[in-house]
């Protein structure tokens, strides 16, 4: 199955066909009113820690080895991926974040965690993370 995942910067304008958009920082964006995102949801669970965080943007560590932190805290906690797999099983899912530069954000290795788990649960027929997954059972009778 194919999923689409947009990544997006949080202060780009919002479009009719963004889908779910998930704000995935820990932090709030500055000079941002929530009703001015149109959120589907803010969710932080998803996003780095604080100190992989600031290890990054303080030049502690590079992009690569943030990255492949980054992808063992989602390997640690992959509970933290479920609403954001649900979100992406019903239709189009757009990331949002703060960061200027979304291709050295943390959004492109969330992007592809999502996409190895839901491919994952699809050749496993494991338990779908959300309920639109059981429609197809219904639809065999």
């Amino acid at each position: 199955m194919s999923y689409e995942i947009l990544l997006k910067r949080v202060y780009s304008p919002s479009e009719a066909d963004d889908g779910a958009r998930v704000l995935v920082d820990r932090l709030w964006p500055r000079g941002k009113r929530r009703e001015s995102l149109e959120l589907t949801d803010w969710y932080r669970d998803a996003s780095p820690s604080t100190l992989l965080r600031r290890q990054l943007h303080q030049g502690e560590i590079s992009l690569s080895v943030f990255a492949a932190r980054y992808r063992g805290e989602l390997r640690d906690h992959p509970e933290n991926l479920v609403p954001l797999m649900r979100h992406a099983r019903r239709g189009k899912l757009t990331l949002l974040s703060a960061s200027r530069n979304l291709d050295q954000s943390h959004l492109p290795v969330l992007r592809q965690a999502l996409i190895e788990a839901l491919q994952q649960e699809d050749l496993e027929d494991l338990e779908p993370a959300s309920p639109p997954c059981f429609a197809h059972q219904f639809n065999q009778e």
